[in-house]
């Protein structure tokens, strides 16, 4: 086993709850009793005690494994776990109990216990068809029709009709839920790449891209899986073009797909989680206060399941902790909002082999807008280059840019305007090399360049005159985006009052639930 096999091995172990590596030793022990085949026992139980554990220690402490031996004995522990995990999954995973019937039946079938196996294969049809699982249930069909053909009965022109019906039907539905998942990751992937649209160019390039690999198709006459990955892909789709009422639409569908279909939680529970977090996303960029924590509480409270799962836990702490943070964000409550931040570093230092750059370097830019409407400029930019720093810059290309002007906006609020030539110049040549220079920007660096202004009187003129171009620019569709990643304005309305980033927008939050239309200050 290499040592990337080694590694896995070492991290399953130590990822293991009491009750698992309880089990497992149950499990080994009823199925070996030769000392040679309890070597893996040994071995399991010396990785478990060591958490720096290396080949080289193992050969020395474990006398009795020779280190010729150690490669295979490594693959089998490997593999005996993951047996044993199976087993004690088999009756709390539906897919899993369907797999094994399927096992059961080739068996019966091997044995010439056709009419055995058809019953079996029955019930686990019956099972996958509750719980949407049309692989499995296509799987199911294909067996049935090798059986049915060695077990010839009365019945045999109906039922091979009947089966031959199913397939079709089936095979049309797969058919559609392979496109519409498949354009659904593309959209993903594009998003994760550049983020939203910039302009009229982009948005066309979007539209084109979703428009010509999306498949035809009769709403009416679509399951459980195709509704699911189309509507997932309207989400990514209205969200990158900035479209964000039909995003709350699309996700609201998806929502409520699993109260139409009551028993696929459990099978698909990570795609609820997803479905419920891109609502809450559409809520909160259409400031939508009420419905935001409503939803909220739906991710605090939802049900993760009677055992364990740790990727929906995992998505599911992830999914909680943003939302937290834009509630901070739209109420004005940054202040408040910071003890989130011990949250987000033990969660991020807990799942660090689990989680992407790219949900990491979003943590930690929310992170330091928190920092940042709460007067910490100097903990912002310690987050902020974090962000920066990554080394892949592929990744969420518009965050890296925000980032590196909310840096240098901190910076300015620090007073180190010996540095903000330098880091001005540096941020237009990046923006520039992305692409990414539109009117926000270059309105933000042109005003930074007049740096240092000759009086205060001067300095709340250029906050005034840029205050009026950035509220003109708000109104226009493919500036918007700016504003949701750095509520600019309100940083302006800051300085122009001379108040608090969070005071202001705190204020500007209670006048829009009394008015319920978007506040500016001052009036432009």
């Amino acid at each position: 086993m290499s040592t990337g096999s080694t590694d896995n091995l070492v991290r399953l172990i130590h990822a293991l709850t009491k009750a698992e590596k309880r089990s497992f030793k149950l499990y080994a022990n009823r199925n070996s009793s030769s000392p040679e085949e309890l070597k893996f026992l040994k071995l399991f139980d010396f990785i478990d005690k060591n958490e720096n554990y290396t080949d080289d220690l193992a050969v020395a402490k474990l006398s009795d494994i020779k280190k010729s031996q150690l490669s295979n004995i490594k693959a089998h522990l490997y593999k005996q776990l993951l047996t044993s995990l199976r087993l004690q999954n088999a009756q709390h995973m539906p897919t899993i109990e369907i797999r094994e019937s399927i096992d059961h039946a080739l068996i019966l079938y091997q044995k010439g216990f056709y009419l055995q196996a058809l019953r079996i294969l029955e019930r686990s049809k019956q099972h996958a068809q509750r719980i949407q699982a049309t692989i499995l249930h296509l799987e199911i069909l294909e067996f049935e029709k090798i059986i049915e053909s060695q077990y010839i009965t009365r019945s045999i022109a109906s039922r091979a009709e009947q089966l031959t019906t199913e397939s079709k039907t089936l095979q049309r539905h797969i058919s559609a839920t392979v496109e519409f998942s498949n354009l659904s990751l593309q959209l993903y992937a594009l998003y994760v790449k550049v983020g939203l649209v910039r302009n009229e160019k982009d948005y066309r390039f979007v539209n084109d891209f979703f428009t010509s690999r999306l498949p035809e198709y009769e709403l009416s006459e679509l399951g459980f899986e195709e509704k699911m990955h189309l509507y997932n892909a309207y989400v990514w789709y209205h969200y990158i073009t900035q479209e964000f009422l039909l995003c709350f639409k699309y996700a609201k569908l998806w929502v409520d797909l699993f109260a139409e279909y009551p028993y696929v939680k459990e099978q698909y529970r990570e795609m609820y989680l997803k479905g419920l977090y891109n609502l809450h996303n559409a809520l909160f960029n259409l400031r939508s206060y009420q419905r935001l924590q409503e939803t909220l509480q739906l991710i605090e409270h939802v049900d993760l399941g009677e055992r364990e799962n740790e990727n929906v836990v995992l998505l599911h702490g992830l999914y909680l902790i943003t939302a937290k943070i834009n509630l901070a964000y739209l109420e004005g409550t940054f202040s408040d909002g910071l003890p989130i931040v011990d949250e987000v570093e033990t969660f991020i230092a807990q799942n660090e082999e689990r989680l992407d750059n790219h949900r990491i370097m979003v943590l930690y830019y929310k992170v330091a807008c928190l920092y940042f409407g709460s007067g910490d400029n100097r903990s912002a930019i310690r987050y902020l280059n974090r962000v920066i720093q990554m080394k892949d810059v592929s990744l969420r290309e518009d965050i890296q840019c925000f980032a590196r002007i909310l840096s240098l906006i901190a910076h300015f609020e620090m007073g180190t305007n010996d540095l903000l030539d330098y880091q001005i110049k540096s941020v237009y040549r990046f923006l520039r090399n992305m692409g990414d220079l539109h009117g926000v920007q270059k309105e933000i660096l042109n005003f930074l360049r007049q740096l240092p202004f000759s009086d205060e009187k001067s300095l709340l003129r250029g906050f005034r005159v840029l205050h009026a171009k950035l509220v003109k620019l708000s109104q226009l569709p493919y500036e918007k985006r700016p504003f949701l990643y750095l509520d600019i304005i309100s940083w302006l309305e800051c300085k122009i009052q001379q108040r608090s980033v969070q005071s202001v927008i705190r204020e500007k939050f209670l006048l829009e639930q009394e008015t319920g239309q978007r506040v500016y200050f001052p009036e432009a």
